[in-house]
């Protein structure tokens, strides 16, 4: 590989993004896979944002700041006065980035693929955002970039809809979307003209969602087809090491990802439990899971994925029914409720968090009133259209708060998300 090196002197500092790599698996995969091995022999752990999502905790990372200044409380945002859900971007974000502070002072930015940043902010640097990344026309920056990617058939997300019932479909999606990374790495890193570079591979994430037993258990039937492509996976990460490791110096290397994983136990929907509770009613059928626009006049309250419950208040939503004074006893009924419930047995809630305990300060219309924190294995779910609180629907894995894979060259030891953006600034001496 043909590697250009710049005679002039950076502080430079990169990031690689694991996106869903928990620790202890890297651990385990290490003993047969080179690359990950390295990088987990010295790493430690960090503690995801609640709710223990992507959209959430990138974009934590990529702002030095948690969700009550971020404003992205998950994948989905509602308009209070439709009811209306959408897909969560980057103009929902309500605070500078740490690439916006970082260019304020010279300082040169490349990003493939992170989650959270698209449609593209302009930025001093160049871009190609990451999932959820609807269109080329506005995934990359600078203008001419669009072109570049275009003409190497740069993938932006593998197909995972198809992919959950189809392994040998979801692997041939997702090293299509590998080697997307590796060129736009090709691209992006070899006139070392840049400060920070981070690079996010996301591939293991919609892998673990779908086939987490497989990966685990030597015994199931598809357990050789997914090591196969993790060892495609390694070497992706070798080809990157071997970028950083030629660099020259003064140089800094930063391994992160956004959350834990582990395997499922069972999915558990809080708008079905609300319903059996009558806190919850629909005005009709929702037309899919996403459906909120039936919440009817009568419903006290409601919850967006994954464990996101807003109260039904008058003034906030427009069919809202309760009042100021009944909210702070709807909330405690609702709490008491969710920590009692349990599947076979085995609590599934570890603890319910108060708006103002989790998130000081928040002014944000968005902003939930309580938000769920399951223990390990319990993947919370909002649904509109389902009836059974518990059921498998086809995923096998599910995030956790804690576990997410953290290494640092320079052995900084932060304890959440966010703290790894301020990092960054302050290897580059920045303050907020």
């Amino acid at each position: 590989m043909s590697i250009l090196l710049s005679s002039k002197s950076r502080k430079r500092l990169v990031v690689l993004g694991l996106d869903g790599v928990p620790l202890d698996l890297a651990k385990r995969l290490g003993l047969s896979l080179p690359n990950i091995g390295r990088l987990a022999k010295h790493a430690t752990t960090v503690q995801a944002e609640l709710p223990e999502l992507s959209p959430v905790n990138w974009t934590a990372f990529f702002t030095g700041e948690g969700p009550e200044k971020h404003t992205i409380f998950g994948f989905s945002h509602m308009d209070p006065h439709t009811y209306q859900l959408r897909i969560s971007n980057s103009h929902d974000i309500d605070c500078p980035t740490i690439f916006d502070r970082l260019g304020e002072n010279g300082i040169v930015s490349r990003i493939i693929n992170l989650p959270g940043t698209y449609p593209v902010r302009p930025l001093r640097g160049m871009c190609i955002s990451g999932f959820v990344s609807l269109d080329l026309e506005k995934a990359a920056y600078p203008t001419f970039l669009k072109e570049k990617i275009r003409s190497i058939d740069y993938k932006l997300e593998a197909d995972t809809n198809k992919g959950r019932d189809d392994l040998e479909y979801l692997l041939t999606e997702l090293r299509t979307t590998l080697d997307s990374r590796l060129k736009a790495l090709d691209m992006l890193w070899p006139d070392l003209g840049w400060d920070l570079f981070v690079h996010v591979f996301t591939e293991t994430d919609r892998l673990f969602h779908f086939f987490m037993d497989a990966v685990l258990h030597e015994d199931h039937p598809a357990h050789f087809e997914c090591m196969r492509f993790l060892a495609d996976w390694d070497y992706a990460i070798g080809l990157f090491l071997e970028r950083y490791d030629a660099l020259p110096g003064p140089k800094r290397l930063i391994v992160l990802a956004d959350h834990g994983f582990t395997e499922l136990k069972t999915e558990v929907c809080i708008n079905t439990l609300l319903k059996q509770q009558g806190l919850l009613s629909l005005t009709g059928s929702p037309a899919d899971e996403w459906d909120a626009s039936k919440i009817s006049s009568e419903s006290k309250a409601f919850a967006l994925d994954p464990g996101r419950i807003y109260i039904h208040s008058v003034g906030r939503f427009a069919r809202g029914c309760v009042a100021k004074e009944n909210k702070n006893s709807l909330i405690d009924t609702i709490k008491q409720g969710l920590l009692q419930l349990k599947y076979n047995g085995e609590p599934v809630l570890k603890a319910v968090h108060d708006r103002d305990e989790i998130y000081p300060g928040t002014q944000s219309e968005q902003t939930p009133d309580l938000i769920c924190e399951p223990h390990p294995g319990f993947d919370l779910k909002a649904k509109f259209d389902r009836n059974d609180i518990f059921g498998l629907h086809g995923r096998t894995g599910t995030h956790t708060v804690d576990g997410a894979i953290f290494s640092d060259t320079d052995d900084s030891r932060p304890k959440r998300m966010r703290d790894i953006g301020n990092t960054i600034l302050q290897h580059f001496d920045i303050k907020k």
